[in-house]
């Protein structure tokens, strides 16, 4: 992901320019600018259904469907609660009232100090040690609400990181 969440016409289309004769490019071009911007910028659209032919609606549409893309920029941690059935057992559905109660968010969702993005996963691969949760890029297992708040103190004093 960018450190700077900057995005410019011409960095969108250097992703949709990079993966738009691929077969069925949208998607992988939506991840593209995901992963480098953090984000999917509505300004983005109009130019990926161009180069795409399809309608801006088209585009909006497959944005819209998959709860993996955001159209606004994330918080400066992204956590994620496994929602898949395994977790559910053993205690995800409390884990995550929890969660949104403690940051005031619900999913998809960020704190007003946009230090957390709250958002549900439907399975982090780590179903043995439910109820797990990912936090940007790490996957933890076995958290409790108690865990829970312990990581969200961690993440509000980890300093920010200095560009340069």
């Amino acid at each position: 992901m960018s450190d700077s969440r900057e995005w410019t016409p011409q960095a969108i289309q250097a992703e949709i320019d990079a993966l738009k004769h691929k077969p069925g490019a949208l998607l992988p071009i939506l991840h593209a600018i995901q992963d480098r911007l953090g984000f999917v910028p509505e300004g983005a659209v109009p130019i990926i259904a161009e180069s795409l032919g399809q309608t801006r609606a088209e585009v909006h549409g497959v944005i819209s469907f998959y709860h993996h893309f955001r159209t606004s920029p994330p918080g400066r941690h992204v956590v994620q609660v496994c929602r898949a059935e395994a977790c559910q057992s053993v205690g995800a559905r409390a884990l995550e009232a929890h969660a949104k109660a403690s940051l005031g968010v619900d999913f998809h969702q960020t704190t007003a100090d946009r230090d957390i993005t709250l958002e549900a996963v439907y399975c982090l691969g780590n179903c043995a040690c439910g109820p797990s949760i990912r936090v940007d890029d790490e996957v933890r297992g076995r958290i409790t609400p108690e865990a829970f708040d312990a990581l969200v103190d961690e993440l509000r004093t980890q300093p920010l990181e200095v560009i340069g």
